[in-house]
């Protein structure tokens, strides 16, 4: 496992890499489309989850073109 795999993120973090709202990122956390985990009430994601959710996205908007 690399540094970059075991690196944490934030929502906010998220929000910048994938330019999208924060309401967005908490939309898919909660349909576990992103995985993640909480440590009281603020949302940790792993970055290897964040890289796993964008190359399944990527394939299914490859499949639908």
């Amino acid at each position: 496992m690399s540094t970059q795999d075991q690196e944490i993120l934030t929502v906010f973090d998220v929000t910048q890499i994938l330019h999208i709202g924060k309401n967005r990122v908490y939309e898919l956390l909660s349909s576990n489309e992103l995985n993640g985990f909480r440590i009281g009430r603020v949302w940790k994601i792993p970055r290897g989850n964040l890289d796993e959710y964008i190359l399944r996205q990527s394939k299914i908007k490859k499949e639908t073109t």
